[in-house]
C-alpha cells in the first residue's frame, strides 16, 4: 500500500520535508542563540553600569569616541555654558516631561551637550533654570549620540525654536554655530529644581525590541518545522485513505489513474 512513496511526486515531497525540517531547526536554534547573546550583553551592560558608578571620573578626551566600553563611564570636563535647548517628550519615573540641555563650550572650542536635568510637563523655556555663569567643571555619565527610534527618541520635525528631538551632533549642528562633540553627558546630580536623568545602556546591549524579535523568530521557525511534519503526515494519511477507497471500488477509475501518477 505504501509503494506510492516511491513515485516521483512523493520523492519530491519527501526530499522537501527532509531538507525543510533541519533547515527550520537550524534557523530556530540560530535565532535562539542571538537572543541568548543579547541576554548576555544585557547582563554585562547592567554589571558595567554598576562598575561605572564606582569608578572615578576620567577626562572627556580619554573616553572618546564613545563605544560600548566607554558608554556610561563617568566623564569630567570644564568650560562655560552657552546655548540652552529643550528636549521634549521624555519620560522619567512614569511621567512625561522634557530634558534641559545646555551646551558646554570647552577650552578646545568644541561644545559638549550636557543634560542638566529633567522637568515634568510640556517643554517651556520659562520653567528651565538658567545655567550657571562663568567657568564650571561638570561630571556625568557619557552617552553616545542618539538616533531616531532609539531610547524613545522620535523623529518628529517642526519643533518650536529652542527645541530638539534628538541629542546628537547631527541634529544640533543646525542649531548652533560652533563645533560639537559626537557625544553628550547627563549630570549625576541635576541642577537645583530638576531631576537627574539616568544613563541609558549602550545601543544593542539591552532587552530591546530586537531581542524579543529574535525570541519570536525562534518560536516561528520551530512552529514551521512542526507544520512541515504535520502536513507530511496529513498528505500520507489522505493518500492511504484514497488507496483503500480505490481497493473497495469507491473511487472513480479516472481518479484512481491520476493518483497512481
Amino acid at each position: 500500500m505504501y509503494r506510492f512513496l516511491l513515485t516521483p511526486r512523493w520523492w519530491g515531497i519527501n526530499v522537501f520535508v527532509l531538507l525543510a525540517i533541519p533547515f527550520c531547526v537550524f534557523m530556530g536554534s540560530w535565532q535562539l542563540s542571538r537572543f541568548e547573546e543579547r541576554m548576555q550583553d544585557h547582563d554585562q551592560a547592567t554589571a558595567q553600569a554598576a562598575t561605572n558608578k564606582r569608578e572615578a571620573a576620567a577626562p572627556l578626551a580619554e573616553l572618546l569616541p564613545v563605544d560600548q566600553k566607554t558608554s556610561g563611564r563617568q566623564a569630567t570636563v570644564s568650560g562655560r555654558y552657552g546655548k540652552q535647548l529643550l528636549v521634549p517628550g521624555r519620560e522619567l519615573d512614569g511621567r512625561r516631561g522634557f530634558y534641559v540641555l545646555t551646551l558646554l563650550r570647552t577650552d578646545g572650542g568644541k561644545a559638549l551637550p550636557v543634560v542638566r536635568g529633567w522637568l515634568p510637563g510640556a517643554a517651556d523655556p520659562a520653567k528651565a533654570p538658567a545655567a550657571p555663569k562663568g567657568e564650571v567643571t561638570v561630571t556625568g555619565a557619557l552617552q553616545a549620540s542618539e538616533q531616531p527610534g532609539e531610547n524613545g527618541v522620535s523623529a518628529q520635525g517642526g519643533l518650536p525654536a529652542g527645541q530638539t528631538s534628538a541629542i546628537s551632533a547631527a541634529s544640533l549642528v543646525n542649531l548652533v554655530s560652533y563645533d560639537l562633540y559626537d557625544a553628550w553627558v547627563t549630570l549625576d546630580k541635576a541642577d537645583p529644581g530638576m531631576k537627574a536623568v539616568p544613563a541609558s545602556v549602550p545601543a544593542d546591549s539591552g532587552l530591546n525590541l530586537k531581542a524579543f524579535q529574535n525570541l519570536g523568530y525562534t518560536g516561528e521557525w520551530f512552529v514551521f518545522a512542526g507544520f512541515v511534519v504535520f502536513m507530511w503526515f496529513r498528505l500520507l494519511r489522505r493518500e492511504v485513505e484514497f488507496l483503500r477507497d480505490a481497493e473497495l471500488g469507491l473511487v472513480p477509475e479516472e481518479s484512481e489513474q491520476r493518483a497512481a501518477v
